[in-house]
């Protein structure tokens, strides 16, 4: 497992992050327990949550994960992991949260974090993310802005004022961002730099075979400004792994919540899967093993945030890690990226 420090922080970070928004709704206690005990034996100690899991979001499954993480946790060495979640932001309902009151302003981040620290039975966490922007912005299948949508939001300086006091109190030790574009990333910096604010270390966007516009949108800011990629979803809602296409009613998120990967429903997401499974077999490699090995092989990508709901799942996902990135590989992906460009976004 290969190991890289966040720039411009002390947190060592395994190349494969654990995602657990399974744990509480696909995974029970036990299989999540596995699953964590897994990853760290196999060198892994970077774990990534959120408040809102486990998904699909749901009154019942509120907090489960981060309860689920917390039994788990308890038991351990706290800095044996480096552990992350994020608060859930406006713009998205889930009144069951705080009474739907969700602004990034010091109330609300005050009681997120205190509420995620109760249910990892910690006293701190070692990166604190922004789930999505207060702001109007594309998510999570849109891409196209639209100022008709605009909202009032907290300003961003107030939000990183009261990330700044939780910093200080010692309950975060870094700030991220997630599915975030390159104008918030880019505002964040210069308040940290005008105003002595947390500068931002992480974004946490979507990225795999299906959805590159990170590499359109913010790669060069990340490069410059050394703001570092976790890539979720690198195997689109486990798309790319081709089980679909083998059986349309295959066991999944895609399957068993209709509607909830509207990113991937789009009319040319399963051609360009099928494309990319004719690809992996040309290669002698599975579609889940040249899926992530595309991501581990991204020279800006810090680490890959892995979701799985089976150990066999998990087992694949991990020792894809260890497939070889060939030029034959690169201009092959490079080849169909240009033929099916950026299905999902």
């Amino acid at each position: 497992m290969r190991y890289l420090t966040l720039p411009h922080t002390d947190l060592n970070v395994s190349a494969v992050c654990l995602g657990t928004m399974t744990f509480g709704t696909q995974n029970d206690r036990a299989e999540a327990h596995a699953q964590l005990d897994h990853a760290v034996e196999r060198g892994i100690n970077f774990i990534d949550t959120a408040e809102m899991y486990s998904v699909p979001p749901r009154a019942e499954s509120y907090g489960r994960t981060e309860t689920i993480i917390g039994h788990w946790l308890k038991d351990r060495p706290r800095d044996s992991v480096i552990l992350a979640t994020k608060a859930a932001g406006p713009g998205r309902g889930m009144p069951w949260i705080r009474g739907g009151n969700l602004d990034f302003d010091r109330t609300n981040l005050r009681a997120a974090i205190e509420d995620s620290l109760k249910r990892l039975q910690t006293d701190y966490v070692d990166l604190y993310q922004l789930h999505w922007p207060a702001r109007n912005v594309p998510m999570f299948g849109g891409y196209l802005f639209d100022p008709a949508k605009e909202r009032d939001a907290t300003p961003l300086r107030e939000t990183f004022e009261a990330l700044s006091e939780l910093v200080q109190e010692g309950k975060i030790r870094y700030v991220g961002l997630s599915n975030e574009w390159p104008w918030g990333v880019m505002q964040a910096l210069r308040l940290a730099e005008e105003h002595g604010l947390p500068r931002v270390a992480t974004v946490q966007n979507a990225y795999s075979l299906l959805n590159r516009t990170y590499e359109t949108a913010l790669l060069e800011v990340g490069y410059r400004e050394q703001v570092s990629l976790l890539a979720y979803s690198p195997l689109a809602f486990g798309l790319l792994s081709a089980k679909y296409l083998r059986d349309p009613e295959a066991k999944g998120r895609v399957t068993l919540f209709k509607g909830f990967a509207q990113r991937y429903e789009k009319p040319s997401v399963q051609p360009a899967v099928a494309a990319y499974a004719e690809l992996a077999a040309a290669h002698g490699l599975t579609p889940t093993q040249l899926a992530l090995a595309f991501v581990y092989s991204r020279w800006f990508v810090a680490s890959t945030i892995l979701g799985a709901t089976t150990m066999e799942q998990l087992c694949e996902d991990i020792d894809a890690y260890e497939v070889a990135w060939t030029s034959e590989l690169e201009a092959d992906v490079q080849a169909l990226h240009l033929r099916y460009f950026n299905p999902a976004p």
